[in-house]
């Protein structure tokens, strides 16, 4: 894959991408009556860079082409919606589910359902309409919904555990950081129940 065969590659996933965010920026000021606040905190995106689509491919044991990258990438773009509660990412994601002119390609919940790490988030890869002069076509775009505390314990998770030059005591460090996840889900339920005006009890 040449330079300029990615760059040409990639246009359209931006453009989808950027028909997303308008979507979500609306949503975000919509989705509740002023009273009840936004249900987003922050929006982040990217796109794939080359390196890393051509290092993906290879682990698919796909060659590192356009027509590839087309085939069997559906992250090429990517979208990661950080909320304020966990009710804000499934109202968010059923919001989406309702745009007639999207479709649902995946889901995967990982927040009713934690991975064994203690991981958390909301995935879903959504096709996003992009109109041409000849006509229209679907872009994948991948979807990270969490709230802060799950974007916190995320980051840190990776920037610890996967420290450059860390070989030793990784079992012991994932166990415990795992804990820190299951206090984080303890933390941000006290928090959803104070926005909700109800008393925390101390158990």
């Amino acid at each position: 894959m040449t330079d300029e065969e990615y760059y040409n590659f990639i246009q359209p996933y931006e453009d989808a991408k950027e028909v997303l965010l308008a979507r979500l920026h609306v949503l975000k000021h919509n989705l509740y009556e002023d009273s009840a606040g936004v249900p987003i905190h922050n929006i982040q995106s990217r796109i794939k860079k080359k390196k890393s689509m051509e290092d993906k491919l290879r682990k698919k044991e796909k060659e590192p082409t356009v027509m590839n990258a087309k085939d069997y990438l559906q992250d090429i773009a990517g979208v990661r919606v950080i909320c304020y509660f966990v009710d804000d990412i499934y109202n968010l994601v059923d919001a989406l589910k309702r745009q007639a002119d999207l479709i649902m390609v995946r889901e995967s919940d990982y927040v009713k359902t934690p991975k064994s790490n203690g991981y958390r988030s909301y995935h879903v890869i959504v096709g996003i309409p992009v109109y041409c002069l000849d006509g229209m076509e679907y872009f994948p775009v991948e979807i990270q919904f969490r709230t802060m505390s799950m974007d916190f314990w995320a980051s840190m998770e990776h920037r610890i555990l996967y420290k450059k030059g860390r070989r030793s005591g990784r079992e012991e460090l994932a166990e415990e950081l795992k804990e820190y996840a299951d206090m984080l889900v303890e933390i941000e339920g006290r928090f959803e129940l104070h926005s909700e005006g109800k008393q925390v009890q101390d158990v």
